[in-house]
C-alpha cells in the first residue's frame, strides 16, 4: 500500500515506540488519528509534530479496552477523515502480576487491552475500510508471544492472543484487507530502567546491543508496503530469540 494520502490510526500513538510509529506515518504522507489513554500533552505533542509534516492529524482520547470509548473514537474518525486505511494496534499495559494472584483487575485490565482492545478497534473501523477498498492492519507484539517472562502472565497471554487475531484477522479478511504483526524486542528502554537491566537485555540478542524505536517504525513501515504480505510476523529484535 502506498502510504501517501491515506489515513492510519494508531493506538498507543502519543508515546514511545507507538509516537515513533504515528511520526513515521506522517512523515511518509498520511493523515493520523492518535490514540491516547492518559497522555494527553504527549499527544498534543506528537499531533504537532505530525502536522509539521504537512499531514492532518487528530489526537483521540480512549482506553480501547472500552467498547463504548471505542465507539466515540470511531464515530469522531468518521466524522473528521470519513474512514482509515490503516490500523495500527500498539496500545500496551505492561501490569506484572504473582501467580497465584488476587489481583483478579490487573489480569483483566492487560488482558483486556491487548486482546478486547484490539478486537474492538478493529471491529469499529473495519466497515469504513472496507468501504474505501481495503486497507492494512498491523498489530505490535512482543517475544512473549512465544517466551514466557517472570512476572509478565497477563502480558503474554494478551500478546499471544494479538498474535492469534493476526492470523484468524488475515484469514477472515483476504483479500481486500492484510493483517500482519509485528514482534518488537528490545528498542525502547523503561523510563527509569537500571542500567544493569539494559545492559543485560542487550547480552541477550546476537547484537549485544539494544535497537532503536525507528527500527520498530520501519518494520510496521514495511509490513504496510508489502502487497504480498498478510498472516505474518516480522520480528525485530537483534536475535534474542534464537538465544
Amino acid at each position: 500500500m502506498e502510504i501517501k494520502g491515506k489515513v492510519a490510526l494508531v493506538t498507543g500513538g502519543a508515546v514511545r515506540v507507538g509516537r515513533a510509529i504515528a511520526l513515521m506515518l506522517a512523515e511518509a504522507g498520511a493523515n493520523l488519528v492518535i490514540n491516547y489513554n492518559s497522555s494527553s500533552d504527549a499527544a498534543a505533542a506528537t499531533v504537532a509534530a505530525a502536522r509539521a509534516c504537512g499531514v492532518d492529524a487528530l489526537a483521540l482520547q480512549c482506553n480501547v479496552a472500552d467498547l463504548a470509548a471505542v465507539q466515540r473514537m470511531r464515530d469522531a474518525t468518521l466524522e473528521r477523515f470519513g474512514g482509515v486505511d490503516i490500523i495500527v494496534n500498539n496500545a500496551s499495559d505492561f501490569g506484572q502480576i504473582d501467580i497465584p494472584t488476587d489481583d483478579l483487575d490487573r489480569w483483566h485490565r492487560v488482558t483486556r487491552v491487548s486482546i478486547d482492545g484490539t478486537f474492538y478497534v478493529t471491529n469499529a473501523l473495519l466497515p469504513s475500510m472496507q468501504a474505501r477498498g481495503g486497507g492494512v492492519i498491523v498489530n505490535v507484539i512482543d517475544l512473549s508471544a512465544w517466551q514466557p517472562w517472570h512476572h509478565f502472565t497477563a502480558h503474554a497471554v494478551g500478546k499471544a492472543g494479538m498474535l492469534a487475531l493476526t492470523r484468524q484477522l488475515a484469514l477472515e479478511l483476504a483479500p481486500s484487507i492484510r493483517v500482519n504483526a509485528l514482534a518488537s524486542g528490545p528498542v525502547l528502554p523503561p523510563d527509569n530502567h537500571p542500567q544493569a537491566n539494559i545492559d543485560r537485555a542487550a547480552d541477550r540478542t546476537l547484537l549485544k546491543r539494544w535497537g532503536t524505536p525507528t527500527d520498530a517504525a520501519d518494520a510496521v513501515r514495511y509490513l504496510i508496503e508489502a502487497d504480498f504480505a498478510t498472516g505474518s510476523v516480522l520480528v525485530v529484535d537483534g536475535g534474542e530469540q534464537l538465544l
